[in-house]
């Protein structure tokens, strides 16, 4: 397999490029921020451990060659060049992408008709139709400048469903955000985490699975592994369960919805995080400090223009901000909301919010303090 160098676009949620990076960097790489995620140089074996390791990254992008095309003649005849049958086998079918910016070539369906023809008539591959549910190999092309850049779709469904999480909570945060969320409040795998309004365990079962080293990716597939060039062999090396901790209880969650503390149950089951995890329903004025050292309260509430009306809310969070005061002192305290008034209700001794992040068509912030 060649493992020449080449770039890799790791795709973050808007607003974690930041943290995305730092994780890169921990792993060995060296990224740089651009909008929408973070560049990295590796080669074929840099991506499947990109998909493989990565908490924060919603999807792995090989951009593998590229050339110039000023018409769509020039770009039919390049892309019949291309040297598609190193990477793409001619059996799995086919779907193309394309972006056109600032290019002779602006016709973003026409360019896809040509690279979609030069592909299943030079590779014999069939082309995915809208109806195919079966795996496919995605190409994108963006044409920009009159440059046309192929980059390879090597993850397929997107990284945050890890492949072990199948009960979800109304209005769910994605594991890939928790993870970047948990990271920028400084969660290292060592603190405890408490989240009091859990829904389906996110915040709880990502803390769990770094402490225990476990891969994100450990129980699922990708789209790499239907590429010409995957090495089945050399990935096993890569994906290996880490020795076992042993680790006390300090990841907990709580929720007022007997039923999403069923959901965490199964959730951290399938994860294999049982041993480290307890849920446990109940009210927020309820909650109480647990024994040990002092460490992390993050939580996701209900902020109006997710799951219902506002007005009841500000109470809620006026009695989360009672409680967290009252009773956990040294703790630091993390709260993702979009209403910035949600988090002045709790009387919290907030820092400057961070960077806005889109989360399901909402503008979210992540506000934290320091020990309380």
């Amino acid at each position: 397999m060649d493992n020449t160098p080449f770039e890799i676009f790791l795709v973050a949620t808007p607003g974690l490029e930041a943290p995305l990076a730092a994780e890169a960097k921990v792993l060995g790489w060296t990224g740089v921020i651009q909008p929408g995620g973070v560049v990295i140089t590796g080669g074929w074996t840099d991506v499947w451990r990109a998909n493989l390791m990565l908490r924060g990254a919603t999807r792995v992008l090989a951009r593998i060659g590229g050339f110039r095309a000023m018409h769509l003649a020039q770009l039919d005849k390049r892309a019949r060049k291309f040297p598609w049958a190193d990477l793409l086998p001619p059996d799995l079918p086919v779907r193309v992408e394309s972006i056109c910016r600032a290019s002779r070539i602006y016709h973003a369906g026409a360019a896809t008709q040509r690279i979609e023809r030069a592909i299943t008539e030079e590779l014999g591959a069939p082309l995915a139709t809208p109806e195919d549910r079966g795996p496919s190999i995605t190409v994108k092309a963006r044409i920009e400048d009159d440059l046309v850049t192929f980059s390879l779709d090597t993850t397929g469904e997107s990284l945050h469903k890890r492949g072990h999480k199948e009960a979800v909570a109304k209005a769910p945060m994605r594991e890939t955000m928790a993870t970047m969320f948990l990271a920028e409040m400084g969660f290292d795998g060592s603190q405890p985490v408490l989240d009091p309004m859990c829904g389906s365990g996110t915040f709880v079962l990502e803390a769990a699975e770094i402490a225990l080293g476990l891969l994100p990716g450990r129980s699922r597939g990708f789209a790499f592994q239907r590429f010409a060039n995957y090495d089945a062999a050399a990935f096993a090396k890569m994906n290996v369960a880490p020795a076992p901790r042993d680790l006390p209880v300090r990841f907990l969650g709580f929720d007022r919805d007997p039923g999403a503390i069923r959901m965490s149950e199964a959730n951290a089951a399938r994860a294999g995080v049982t041993a480290v995890t307890r849920f446990q329903a109940g009210q927020v004025t309820d909650l109480q400090r647990p024994d040990g050292p002092p460490g992390i309260v993050i939580v996701n509430p209900p902020y109006g223009t997710r799951i219902g009306n506002k007005g009841p809310l500000f109470g809620l969070h006026g009695q989360m901000g009672t409680v967290l005061r009252d009773r956990f002192q040294g703790w630091r305290i993390g709260m993702v909301t979009s209403e910035a008034g949600l988090a002045k209700a709790t009387a919290l001794p907030w820092k400057a919010p961070g960077p806005i992040v889109a989360h399901g068509g909402l503008k979210v912030r992540l506000w934290q303090t320091g020990p309380l």
